[in-house]
C-alpha cells in the first residue's frame, strides 16, 4: 500500500511562497520519495544522508534533504502518511 502526502497548513503556506521552479522540483521529489518508500529505500537514504532522525524538540520527525531545501516530515505508520511540516530553506528551517 503506498503512501500518501499531507501538508500541514504552515508547510502549505511555505511550499507556496516558493518560486514556481523551485515548488515543482519539491513536489516531484516528494512524489517520488512516497513512491518508492519502504524500509530498505529509507535506510539507503539515510546512509547517504539524504534523511536524518531529528533530535531534542524534533524527537520522532526526520529531515529530508532536497538541494538546499529541507522538508520535515512525520511518519504515521498505522495511516501510512508522510505528514509535511514544514519546507523551507537550509538556513530557516529547524
Amino acid at each position: 500500500m503506498p503512501f500518501s502526502l499531507k501538508f500541514h497548513p504552515a508547510a502549505k503556506k511555505e511550499l507556496d511562497k516558493l518560486d514556481p521552479q523551485t515548488k515543482r522540483f519539491i513536489v516531484s521529489s516528494l512524489r517520488e520519495f512516497i513512491d518508492h518508500y519502504d524500509t530498505l529505500y529509507e535506510q539507503e537514504l539515510m546512509h547517504r544522508s539524504k534523511i536524518k532522525k531529528l533530535k531534542g524538540d524534533w524527537e520522532g520527525f526526520y529531515r529530508l534533504r532536497l538541494r538546499s531545501y529541507r522538508v520535515i516530515y512525520e511518519k504515521r505508520q498505522e495511516e501510512l502518511i508522510i505528514h509535511i511540516v514544514r519546507v523551507a530553506h537550509r538556513k530557516e528551517v529547524y
